[in-house]
């Protein structure tokens, strides 16, 4: 499969220094250009480059003004910035770095220069990447963490006020599992831990269900656009695939495991409470645990 390319939006009124840029690094990069400060805040909005190229002296919109706007938008702030000028002082230098521009290309554009100081930013912003998605990862199930589940609640909060849509959270926890690590080791409970993520991702069949280690052996799934009919579908789903599965365990034998699961759904407000929507399916684990275990209970 072709590795995607990182993007670059470059920002000119001057088309001959768009199409001087573009066939300099088009060839390494997905381009995306723009002739003025307004039009490019709303490219940068809509495409999210990796990196900017912007030209200082513009009509309308400068860019220093221009950069002020993009970093008024949470989401785009830390989209690199190289500023294209043909300013040379230390003023101008200094006015750029202080509004977080990462780097200067001057004109005329030197084509090894231009090439290497974008490679330089374009190699930062890959580095970083890849550390905040190992960041988002849990090491031993491979599945999303606990901080990788805070975002994604965040952003899926969000769109459900936004559409009065509902969500759905299930919070799961291995019956018994202290028992296992005892009498069989952390090594076996690891064995297990990662089989129990396997099922999670084989029980969802709509991409936007999203399941995450919440710790130890507690684990979350988020369903967006879900009542608590299909929650508890799903719910009970992954509670009997679990009852029924015989884990592999180290002495060449088979466990058998079951699960508890506590179901909350809401159709979220301005005012409604992220934290109150978690704690309410907590207790409804709690409740399956204390009931019996091995079963699915709903929020109250």
């Amino acid at each position: 499969m072709m590795e995607k390319k990182n993007s670059l939006l470059i920002v000119d009124d001057e088309s001959a220094n768009l199409k001087v840029l573009t066939y300099i690094l088009g060839e390494d990069y997905t381009i995306f250009t723009s002739t003025n400060g307004k039009n490019a805040v709303e490219k940068v909005k809509e495409f999210r480059p990796d990196l900017i190229l912007l030209d200082i002296l513009m009509p309308d919109m400068d860019g220093y003004q221009t950069l002020e706007e993009i970093k008024k938008c949470e989401e785009l702030r830390k989209t690199p910035v190289i500023f294209i000028t043909g300013l040379d002082s230390d003023e101008d230098e200094e006015k750029g770095l202080s509004l977080d521009a990462v780097d200067y290309i001057t004109k005329p554009f030197s084509p090894a220069i231009v090439k290497l100081r974008v490679r330089n930013q374009i190699q930062i912003v890959n580095q970083i990447e890849t550390i905040e998605r190992l960041s988002m990862i849990d090491q031993l199930t491979n599945i999303p963490n606990r901080r990788s589940f805070d975002e994604r609640l965040k952003m899926e909060w969000k769109q459900a006020v936004r559409e009065n849509t509902p969500i759905s959270l299930l919070i799961m926890d291995l019956d018994n599992f202290k028992n296992i690590n005892d009498i069989y080791g952390h090594l076996q409970g690891d064995m297990v831990l990662q089989a129990i993520a396997e099922i999670f991702i084989h029980s969802f069949n709509r991409p936007g269900d999203f399941a995450a280690r919440w710790g130890g052996e507690e684990f979350v799934v988020l369903m967006p656009n879900t009542c608590i009919k299909g929650a508890l579908e799903v719910a009970e789903r992954i509670r009997q695939e679990v009852e029924n599965t015989l884990f592999p365990s180290l002495d060449k034998s088979e466990l058998k495991i079951t699960i508890s699961i506590g179901v909350n759904s809401i159709i979220p407000a301005l005012e409604s409470s992220v934290d109150a929507f978690i704690s309410s399916a907590d207790k409804a684990l709690y409740a399956a645990k204390q009931t019996g275990r091995n079963k699915v209970v709903p929020a109250s």
